[in-house]
């Protein structure tokens, strides 16, 4: 069998692991590459294989650097199925439409200026026609139900605990008479996380690739979580101030409002309102709500056993339609605002830190990782002015990081989850979806703990197992 490492393999983007076996190819992952524009337009526009020669892929969980270009896949020759969980197949179905949507808006403005400049115009990565039709090769399967994808290889899908439907691969490979264990970890969820249940460990492995984001990296201790937050939101309320939450739609948002439901229960935080203004972060809600079978026993003890929403209380408003969303802009008094994205490079966001940047009572409130050079980034390390809309505003307003919401597993956490596979046993390890100063550390921790051939691969290089 050969190991193809196309994407996240020395960064911590746009997975693409491809695998040759019995004759055949089998892909896991299919994300977009998310950097500067030109360099990652290109990236993802020319794929480095042939879709047609691909007969299956697997998918671990649905956030776009492991999903997002699949539709780039099927349009281009793929006719093959693709495996992922239930919940993360009705993820997709939301997150890659809305990938394509903002695709389709950013070349129309790149278009323009091209356009002023007598240039031709681009074409986006895929259309939302292309996402929507990439829709009809997904096959959903339950965990911890091993099925036969191509001949000679069988799938079981492990819980993550990373995000909703997230997954850990293990493939049972018969090749040559030779039978392999062979595992992919996705991304490793964190234990004693609200809403998800604990990572299921991958056990007893012959050949793992494994994610390194936070090799060489520890988070800080969660301590309480909620009254950390519950304390932030209570002095930001009596300055009068509002509290703005850069989020990723799918999982921080939900753990978020999980979270302040659960204090405003309580009366450990003001009556004040609660908004989630996001419509992909609203429709992703609405998906967490039909997947209880994901839950962990918290979230059935707290919510489920009453029949109450974990995700919906007086105090929250999920806000769809963008003149509601503009009005939040006049909002005078004490205020809770949560709003895609994450790392605050494009969406509602933006509007709602322009207007609010400016204003020493108020708290922008961090709580996710954010990559180099993007707006979140600079805000968290400092800076005094930011650009937003290509206009220039002082950061007055107070800012406080928490990374105690992080769906990664750190170095200490990954090394226990390997644990559980002995070092005489893995015969290769592969680290991807690190960057270097993160997963060669790890590399060298793993090494002296006994594990041999702990490959940090370049991309396009191959490997033989």
């Amino acid at each position: 069998m050969k190991i193809e490492f196309h994407g996240a393999a020395r960064t911590v983007t746009g997975s693409q692991h491809l695998l040759n076996l019995n004759g055949r190819r089998l892909l896991l992952e299919c994300g977009l590459f998310q950097g500067r524009r030109k360099e990652a337009y290109n990236i993802n526009k020319n794929l480095p294989f042939d879709p047609g020669n691909v007969d299956a892929m697997v998918l671990s969980h649905a956030h776009i650097d492991h999903s997002g270009n699949i539709p780039n896949l099927t349009s281009n020759g793929f006719r093959g199925h693709i495996y992922t969980t239930k919940a993360t197949m009705d993820l997709c179905g939301i997150m890659l439409r809305d990938s394509a949507y903002l695709q389709e808006k950013d070349i129309q403005y790149v278009n323009k200026i091209r356009a002023k400049k007598g240039k031709n115009p681009f074409e986006p990565v895929y259309t939302i026609e292309q996402a929507e039709a990439a829709m009809q090769h997904f096959v959903g399967l339950p965990y911890d139900r091993a099925y036969e994808l191509l001949p000679g290889v069988r799938v079981t899908f492990r819980d993550a605990g990373h995000i909703l439907g997230s997954a850990g691969v293990l493939l049972e490979i018969t090749e040559n008479g030779r039978s392999l264990r062979f595992g992919f970890t996705g991304d490793i969820g964190r234990e004693d996380v609200p809403i998800l249940r604990d990572p299921n460990r991958l056990r007893d492995l012959d050949v793992l690739i494994m994610e390194s984001t936070y090799g060489d990296r520890l988070h800080k201790p969660r301590g309480d979580v909620e009254e950390e937050l519950a304390r932030l939101v209570r002095e930001t309320a009596k300055r009068g101030g509002k509290v703005i939450i850069p989020a990723f739609a799918v999982g921080r948002t939900q753990t978020l409002v999980y979270i302040l439901h659960k204090l405003f229960d309580q009366n450990r935080i003001p009556d004040i309102p609660i908004f989630v203004d996001s419509p992909l972060a609203c429709k992703a809600t609405d998906i967490y709500r039909i997947h209880p079978e994901c839950f962990d026993r918290e979230t059935r003890r707290v919510f489920l056993r009453d029949e109450e929403d974990p995700f919906g209380f007086s105090r929250l408003t999920a806000v769809r339609e963008t003149d509601k969303s503009k009005e939040l802009n006049e909002l005078a008094g004490p205020a809770v605002i949560i709003s895609a994205s994450g790392m605050a490079e494009g969406g509602r966001i933006l509007h709602h830190l322009k207007n609010n940047i400016g204003k020493r009572e108020n708290l922008l409130l961090f709580v996710g990782y954010a990559a180099s050079y993007t707006l979140a980034r600079k805000i968290m390390d400092g800076a005094k002015e930011v650009r937003i809309f290509d206009e220039t505003y002082r950061v007055k307003a107070q800012v406080h990081s928490m990374d105690a919401f992080s769906g990664h597993a750190d170095r200490d956490e990954m090394l226990q989850y390997l644990e559980a596979i002995p070092p005489k046993r893995l015969k290769h390890l592969f680290l991807v979806h690190g960057e270097e100063d993160q997963a060669l550390p790890f590399r060298e921790r793993l090494l002296n703990k006994g594990y041999r051939n702990v490959h940090f691969p370049e991309s396009g290089e191959v490997f033989e197992v």
